[in-house]
């Protein structure tokens, strides 16, 4: 499974919409729901399910799904 899809699932799972499709240019303002706090959860769920952790500084540099994607590309 690639890691586009595997977000997907995660994304589907922290904002509970079985409908959602990520692509690399979706942002916050393409997903009902999307606010600061389930970014937050977003974010968690996403280092939970890679075994990863992103720093501070990091999170705020991700403009779009494809930044996050990269990101966790580098870190696994």
């Amino acid at each position: 499974m690639s890691v586009k899809e595997d977000l997907n699932k995660v994304f589907r799972e922290v904002f509970e919409d079985e409908d959602i499709e990520i692509g690399n240019e979706t942002t916050a303002d393409d997903i009902d729901g999307w606010d600061s706090l389930s970014h937050v959860n977003l974010i968690l769920a996403v280092e939970t399910r890679f075994k990863i952790k992103f720093q501070r500084k990091e999170i705020l540099t991700f403009k779009n799904v494809g930044d996050l994607i990269k990101a966790i590309e580098k870190k696994i």
